[in-house]
């Protein structure tokens, strides 16, 4: 599974390094750092709705005021250091199936 943090201008200014590092933790603590890649991606189009993160290779498991499906897989908005791990444990973990 790959997760693309947006860092266009708006997501940036919204705290996207914070989400970068915060998700870097949360893949250590959880031991997925070989399972999946953590990206940097420009923007991915929902500005409004930053931080956006793009979590590409498996389907969300409902749609929502942060879930979205996309052709990719499923994008979460409204992301921020504070909500990463619970976010993460509800909406990633689970599509690891391990």
């Amino acid at each position: 599974m790959t997760i693309k943090v947006c860092v266009g201008s708006s997501c940036h200014l919204k705290g996207s390094y914070d989400v970068i590092e915060a998700f870097k933790a949360v893949l250590k603590k959880y031991d997925v750092e070989d399972v999946i890649d953590l990206q940097a991606s420009f923007c991915l189009g929902h500005c409004a709705k930053g931080v956006t993160v793009c979590c590409e290779g498996a389907e969300p498991a409902a749609n929502g005021p942060q879930v979205e499906e996309c052709p990719e897989g499923f994008i979460l908005h409204n992301v921020n250091a504070d909500n990463v791990e619970e976010l993460f444990a509800k909406e990633i973990y689970p599509k690891l199936n391990l």
